[in-house]
């Protein structure tokens, strides 16, 4: 996955606390632009680190997924040399999922 830094990780931030939010209120939020912000959230998505929620499927509303939790959790060891961030957070949300199950 290539993310955007600092961008990716204040969104994946700002919606940590689990609820959900439209790119409206993260672009406040960040004091970002609007429509960079439009453009990342389906990318995020696509990912899977965020996912689309509401009553329509073109609400706007965006929450983080447990993988966009890893993520941000990680953040220091993106771009690490060395390190396999994509591994890396495929290994722990596996980890995580495992603790879950059991």
């Amino acid at each position: 996955m290539k993310l955007a830094v600092p961008t990716d990780f204040d969104i994946l931030e700002a919606l940590s606390d689990r609820r959900r939010n439209t790119a409206v209120n993260l672009s406040y939020i960040l004091d970002k632009n609007r429509s960079y912000i439009n453009t990342r959230l389906p990318i995020l998505a696509d990912y899977g680190l965020l996912a689309r929620v509401g009553p329509a499927p073109n609400s706007g509303l965006y929450e983080i997924t447990d993988k966009g939790l890893v993520v941000l959790d990680n953040r220091d060891q993106y771009r690490t040399d060395g390190v396999d961030f994509d591994a890396l957070v495929d290994s722990e949300l596996r980890a995580r999922t495992d603790e879950t199950d059991a």
